[in-house]
């Protein structure tokens, strides 16, 4: 089912994160790190291309496959327009919201709402695809270039003693009028761009950046067989003798990829532990990535999709402040992939179908039975583990173990974290908890009591990394040697242990940077991924040296991130290897963003990439192609400005940013950009002006206030910036740069 972007979200669904690389004020928009090591597909035995063949050439042969897919939420992701498929009320019902009264009803067998479109006038449009079945289902709605767009009133197809068989708005606590970006007309909720790959099989974005449209396409309407198994031509040819294929391996039968963690494997439970052990370990991760793929946090970096091999061409989010809880527990819309990745159960060997029956999606045992495959019934399916009645609120494995979240109104989602449930940590951190979350009147040290008095002491439970990611999240003076810590704990998950790396200190001491050299040459390629983020913080000239080997990265999206990071770098004097890989890697990194052309971020790293290797009008380009794209889009404004300051032309950049303040007056990074700009042309009185304003909007960007307080003692305010530093430390206690300032002023007392 499509995403609902929270607003605090937007912009960062697909490129994750913001690294700062001067005091010019641009900034880089990257793409999150890589995931796990992957398997190698098993095509190389083809000798011919296949192609996907269609799910009737599958079901001939596999019957009983094709049954248990029949009615699943693969199988009606998104479905034609018909009597069968609509769930929805459109008998004249209305819905009104914010002013705008939507009515929902039938003409000529078509199905059709009239609602406020791109202009905000009402108008009606025609659905034209279903998308999603339970518990809600969304509706598409095409509009010129080619563009189909989820509108945002959904039909809550639960019963009605659930609370359903309703219309609901996805943003029902928002005043949400076509201007904004959330609208249903907005690129936030377009389905070509945002949800199209994991609703359909082989689909095919096409967007043309000429012209601005899309001629999306795609094999299958839904998620069928060869979304998982990969383009069945080969399989089909070889099960039915074709010539060409006599030679084919038993082993691989002619698919391109081999979904057989499981076979053979078998859980023994251990009657002293109670717990399962893999009777072999298991061999790669390629089942889990097949299911990552859409059932993760991630942006798609490079087309060439492979079966079986996520980290080629996805990149998995890490445990961003705004996607995860400081432990890890889901916080955004994050998928399963992310908490899975952190679990006590991948690193035992778990996948997706030990779980979970692959084609229906059922889980594999009802309620308990499930986790009872692997843990023994007398020792967890009892009081004395769980101390709650057999069947009653909080005696299911899930309710401790895997906690809820609600998104899009009414989809009620389990962490995979699969942690022990730690009210401690609620108590100190602020994180949630399975407690609480049910005793809701109690306060979380009354549950950490009682978990002590129930266990005799505080479970601590396989995940212990989150009081470094708080600690860095909240600027603790302690953080960096905790993250540090994290990094070199390979007990702890890498997914963890990559975003420790990316949290690290702007500035590098010597310990720091010869973790992050350990990283650039770890085995996981979460950790290499994260370490060329981490790079950045470094001079220009210590990158090089450091992160050229990542430019033959056996991962492909390592490789690119690596042509990205070392932009413009290259010394003149490499060797021709070293020139042909930097020129592959930058290559490939420009494919990643002609693939995602149609998003203002990437047109943003567009610009970046061409401003690191001095090319200005290509730069140029790309920064305005993002403000087109996206006129709101507040970093295009920045880099841009920033570029016409290193091009000497700030009579430019002053106009680009007056053109974002226009549009977006409580901006307080462009306010903070026009204030450096202005601080150039010596318009101090101004300068102050739109400095100060930024640290009003943003009282929690210790960066803004530190420009200002100094900016202040250039023109003898000494005073007045001793009262704004000491006003910022209220909201970042440990931040270096104010503390050092602070001393001063003290010192000066």
């Amino acid at each position: 089912m499509k995403a609902s972007l929270n607003r605090k979200y937007l912009g960062f669904a697909a490129l994750g994160l913001l690294v700062l690389l001067g005091a010019g004020g641009a900034w880089f928009y990257g793409y999150p790190p890589a995931s796990r090591a992957t398997v190698a597909p098993v095509s190389d035995a083809l000798k011919i291309q296949p192609t996907f063949a269609g799910r009737a050439a599958c079901a001939g042969c596999h019957a009983e496959q094709d049954q248990l897919w029949q009615g699943s939420h693969h199988d009606l992701a998104m479905q034609d327009v018909s009597e069968s498929t609509v769930l929805g009320d459109f008998q004249n019902a209305e819905f009104s919201k914010d002013g705008v009264v939507s009515r929902f009803f039938r003409q000529n067998g078509r199905f059709l709402v009239n609602t406020d479109g791109p202009d905000g006038k009402l108008a009606d449009f025609e659905i034209k695809y279903t998308f999603g079945v339970a518990p809600l289902q969304q509706y598409l709605i095409e509009l010129p270039g080619g563009k189909l767009q989820a509108l945002s009133i959904a039909w809550d197809s639960r019963t009605k003693e659930q609370g359903g068989q309703r219309w609901f708005h996805l943003y029902a606590n928002e005043k949400i009028d076509h201007s904004d970006e959330l609208h249903w007309t907005r690129r936030s909720q377009n389905w070509n761009f945002m949800c199209a790959e994991c609703h359909s099989t082989h689909v095919q974005k096409n967007y043309d950046a000429s012209n601005r449209t899309y001629h999306s396409t795609w094999s299958e309407i839904d998620v069928s067989c060869e979304a998982c198994h990969g383009p069945g031509s080969g399989h089909v040819a070889w099960a039915k003798h074709e010539s060409g294929f006599e030679n084919v391996d038993a082993k691989t039968k002619g698919l391109l990829v081999l979904l057989n963690e499981r076979r053979g494997a078998a859980w023994v439970i251990d009657p002293q532990t109670g717990n399962g052990q893999r009777n072999t370990p298991r061999g790669g991760d390629t089942e889990i990535e097949v299911c990552a793929r859409c059932h993760s946090r991630r942006a798609q970096l490079l087309g060439d999709y492979r079966h079986g091999r996520l980290m080629d061409t996805h990149l998995p989010s890490l445990l961003r402040q705004s996607l995860y809880h400081a432990d890890g527990q889901i916080d955004a819309e994050v998928y399963e992939y992310g908490s899975f990745l952190q679990s006590k159960m991948y690193q035992a060997g778990v996948t997706c179908s030990d779980c979970h029956e692959p084609h229906s999606l059922k889980l594999r045992v009802a309620d308990n039975g499930t986790c009872l495959q692997c843990h023994a019934a007398d020792k967890y399916d009892d009081a004395k583990h769980h101390f709650h009645v057999r069947d009653s609120a909080g005696s299911q494995c899930v309710d401790c173990h895997m906690p809820t979240n609600t998104y899009m109104g009414v989809d009620v989602r389990h962490d995979h974290g699969f942690r022990i449930p730690r009210p401690d940590l609620s108590e100190k951190l602020g994180s949630p908890n399975a407690c609480n979350a049910c005793h809701a009147d109690k306060t979380a040290q009354w549950a950490a009591d009682t978990v002590k008095r129930w266990y005799g002491h505080q479970p601590k439970g396989y995940q212990n990394y989150a009081e470094a990611l708080h600690a860095a999240r909240v600027g603790d003076a302690d953080a960096t040697a905790r993250l540090l810590v994290l990094v070199q704990d390979k007990s702890q998950p890498a997914i963890a242990r990559a975003t420790a790396i990316s949290e690290l200190a702007v500035s590098l001491t010597p310990e720091q940077l010869a973790v992050l050299i350990q990283a650039l040459q770890d085995a996981d390629p979460l950790l290499r991924s994260a370490a060329l983020e981490a790079m950045q913080q470094l001079p220009p000239e210590q990158r090089w040296p450091l992160a050229h080997d990542r430019l033959r990265d056996p991962v492909p999206s390592v490789r690119a991130l690596a042509g990205a990071a070392l932009a413009g770098l290259a010394p003149a004097n490499i060797s021709a290897a070293d020139q042909a890989d930097y020129a592959s890697a930058s290559s490939d990194y420009l494919n990643s963003l002609d693939l995602n052309a149609d998003d203002p971020a990437a047109q943003v790293n567009r610009g970046n990439f061409y401003a690191a290797r001095n090319e200005v009008a290509l730069a140029e380009r790309a920064y305005r192609e993002a403000l087109r794209l996206d006129p709101d889009f507040v970093m295009a404004y920045m880099n841009l400005a920033d570029l016409f300051r290193q091009a000497r032309r700030d009579s430019e950049g002053l106009s680009v940013l007056e053109q974002g303040l226009a549009r977006l007056p409580d901006a307080a990074d462009l306010h903070h950009s026009l204030g450096l700009l202005q601080v150039r042309r010596k318009n101090t009185a101004e300068a102050l002006k739109s400095l100060e304003r930024a640290v009003k909007l943003a009282p929690k960007q210790p960066r803004f206030s530190y420009v200002y307080a100094m900016a202040l003692i250039n023109v003898g305010r000494t005073r007045d910036a001793r009262d704004v530093v000491r006003s910022a430390l209220t909201a970042t206690l440990n931040d270096p740069a104010l503390n050092a300032l602070n001393s001063q002023f003290t010192t000066e007392e």
